[in-house]
């Protein structure tokens, strides 16, 4: 007993550290939903949490929901990020298969080169980005919002290590058969690649979904306007100026589809991430 009691120890360290980690994590979206559903007057009158009543919901998600278009931002976010990744994957899928399975000289060096990509924020080419745009005619498009981000690095990589561990044999044995090396991207490795596809595909809806800077450098026409730059329009036009309880309940309804989303997909998600790794 002695000897198992430092381990038992150490197991509730580690997960009274990571229970607190995640009331950390959790504590600001439980507060927007409280707030969402309490009246104005109220949300910061009743200490630390808001007092949620039917009243002060019915009024901030009407408020939430005429004041601005909300359903045509979350409409916008369909589209944009849609777009973003079904491109990402139709280039990052013959990308990472070429890295992981064909030998052509430099292949070390371009990989190396993928790493280095995934260390360079957004801001770094922000401006030349801008300015292409601009000279050719897209701002305030959804081009503007949808092909700087057609190439990801990220998704190169995951499906770069995901397709290191499938079989050799197999490609081997569709090559004698005749298929060409795009026959079997597309319909022998693709198809065991949907753990892979599910987890980033969780990962770009929601960065893109989520993502504010872009969407405010290269757009200023409201009807293209992707959620966050939405409740940000919202805060500071019309009756969302001001009004908490109103933008927490907008905060609410465009983070729900991502939640909704997440449990839906969780399984594929962790799945999609251990197969990754090896």
């Amino acid at each position: 007993m002695s000897r198992q009691f430092p381990a038992y120890l150490a197991s509730l360290s580690a997960h009274g550290v990571l229970m607190a980690g995640a009331i950390i994590m959790v504590f600001p979206f439980f507060w927007m939903l409280l707030a969402s559903f309490t009246a104005q007057s109220e949300i910061f009158n009743g200490g630390l949490l808001p007092s949620p009543s039917f009243v002060g919901a019915i009024e901030n998600y009407t408020t939430a929901l005429t004041a601005i278009p909300l359903f045509r931002f979350m409409l916008n976010g369909v589209i944009v990020c849609g777009a973003i990744l079904v491109l990402q994957i139709l280039i990052a899928v013959p990308c990472g298969y070429a890295l992981a399975k064909l030998p052509f000289p430099g292949r070390p060096l371009l990989f190396s080169a993928v790493l280095l990509g995934l260390l360079i924020p957004i801001q770094i080419p922000t401006i030349p980005l801008y300015i292409a745009i601009a000279n050719l005619g897209l701002l305030d498009s959804y081009a503007a919002l949808i092909l700087p981000w057609a190439i990801s690095v990220f998704a190169i990589f995951l499906f770069r290590q995901f397709f290191a561990s499938f079989p050799d044999d197999v490609l081997d044995a569709a090559r004698l058969d005749g298929f060409s090396e795009f026959s079997i991207v597309w319909r022998i490795v693709l198809p065991s690649a949907w753990p892979a596809i599910a987890a980033f595909s969780i990962f770009s809806i929601v960065s893109h979904w989520n993502d504010l800077y872009w969407p405010l450098v290269v757009i200023t026409d409201p009807d293209l306007m992707t959620p966050p730059l939405g409740i940000a329009y919202f805060r500071q036009a019309g009756e969302g100026a001001g009004h908490v309880g109103a933008l927490m309940a907008g905060g609410v309804l465009v983070t729900a589809p991502l939640i909704v989303l997440f449990l839906f997909t969780q399984r594929h998600f962790v799945r999609g991430l251990t197969l990754a790794r090896h």
